[in-house]
């Protein structure tokens, strides 16, 4: 009997909730599928389904197994597809990136990276929600600013400056700040971010906007900002266009933040896989040049 005898078939049937589907998965009958986790669970000599006409869902001892089981299946996957790949890029890659940056600058280097290495198959998850790459299942997840996530490794890619600013309109109404106090005075345009970043000689300060119109759009937030509702704090590839047409001005430039640095984050295990080096080095190399000329 194999080692791996019933691990596959017990986590589809987890999955997909019945017998059925996850005979469908995995394109074998479901009778295989039964027989195979009914040896599974003499050999664990526990029960790990509890079953009904209809459906199946975990006992205690199946939830236990599962996340061990799930675990060992993908470390035994990456193993193989690390000595099948041989340099060569292959198999699933997901990745996972806020809205803005990935539709804008991600997605395109990553089709490129696609086109180039036929054996991909590639999924691009586009959220402003902190994934977790280890339960979720995800390869590269592009992250800015601190992480503080240690099981994962971090390999910087490009960085991003962030611009405070607002419309003529709205200064020659309502004064231009020279300090971080005045802008408790001013409408701030919030966005995905719940803090304003500063340096002034050397001192790293931050600053909680708070104003009539918040959205987690960066574009509805410059949006607001040239309609004159504001001031707002965003990454240059919002900024630069309209400060080079004047239609917004720069304030507190004095206070601007360093630079944000850009990361590729992945997990440990599966920082030698080529898929992995080969699309970071992609990032790397791509993306800070389509940064600076949005």
């Amino acid at each position: 009997m194999a080692a791996w005898d019933g691990f596959d078939e017990f986590a589809a049937v987890a999955a997909a909730g019945t017998f059925s589907g996850g005979a469908a998965v995995m394109g074998v009958s479901t009778s295989h599928m039964s027989r195979a986790v009914a040896r599974l669970e003499n050999r664990m000599q526990a029960q790990l389904f509890h079953r009904t006409t209809r459906s199946v869902r975990l006992t205690d001892a199946g939830r236990i197994f599962l996340d061990h089981c799930t675990r060992m299946i993908q470390e035994r996957d990456e193993v193989i597809a690390l000595m099948n790949e041989q340099d060569e890029p292959q198999g699933d890659l997901r990745v996972t990136c806020s809205n803005a940056m990935g539709e804008r600058f991600v997605a395109p280097i990553l089709r490129a990276f696609a086109i180039a290495n036929p054996r991909l198959n590639v999924t691009l998850e586009l959220t402003n929600r902190l994934v977790d790459l280890v339960a979720e299942g995800y390869d590269v997840a592009i992250r800015t600013g601190h992480l503080p996530d240690s099981r994962l490794i971090a390999t910087r890619i490009a960085s991003r400056t962030l611009y405070t600013c607002a419309s003529p309109d709205y200064l020659a109404a309502h004064g231009t700040p020279v300090s971080l106090a005045d802008l408790d005075r001013h409408q701030c345009l919030a966005g995905t971010s719940t803090t304003w970043h500063f340096t002034h000689r050397g001192r790293r300060s931050t600053h909680r906007p708070r104003g009539r119109w918040r959205c987690n759009s960066g574009a509805a937030v410059v949006d607001a900002a040239l309609a004159g509702m504001g001031l707002c704090q965003l990454p240059e590839f919002y900024i630069l266009p309209h400060l080079a047409s004047g239609r917004l001005t720069l304030v507190l430039d004095d206070h601007r933040a360093d630079d944000e640095p850009i990361w590729a984050v992945y997990p440990q295990r599966r920082h030698m896989l080529p898929k992995i080096t080969g699309l970071v080095e992609a990032l790397r190399r791509e993306l800070p040049q389509a940064l600076q000329i949005a």
